[in-house]
């Protein structure tokens, strides 16, 4: 199962991540993941939310430009080792991973592991097969 990620494009100027924060706060929706990547002028925030497509429109109305992205979730064990497992049986397969954050929210002793793939259909089965956990939503 793939979840919703929405990518916001922001301008590198001091406040410009809170404005976002306070969008979603106004419009009731809660953070479950985030990240940011940044360059000298802009960066790309990464968010994995309760309510994208509130999510999605309440940013528009802002004027802040979003693109929706599938990606793959997955819920590893909290422990040394878990996530060189996942990773390791995505190298076998030869799937290309673009990139990834993680979070804490999950199961006591979990973290979810955000994957952003070059195939999600070949990483979706490579997760199935070896009996890897994946959330839906969180």
């Amino acid at each position: 199962m793939q979840i919703k990620q929405i990518s916001v494009f922001l301008e590198n100027n001091a406040g410009r991540l809170g404005d976002v924060t306070r969008v979603l706060a106004q419009a009731g929706i809660n953070i479950r993941a985030i990240s940011i990547a940044d360059t000298a002028d802009f960066g790309i925030l990464r968010l994995i939310v309760d309510k994208s497509d509130a999510a999605v429109a309440a940013l528009g109305s802002a004027g802040f430009t979003t693109r929706e992205t599938s990606v793959v979730a997955v819920e590893v064990t909290d422990t040394p080792g878990s996530l060189a497992g996942v990773m390791e049986l995505f190298q076998k397969s030869q799937v290309n991973i673009e990139y990834l954050y993680a979070s804490l929210e999950g199961q006591a002793g979990k973290a979810v592991v955000i994957f952003k793939l070059q195939d999600n259909e070949k990483g979706l089965k490579i997760v199935t097969e070896n009996g890897l956990s994946m959330v839906e939503k969180f």
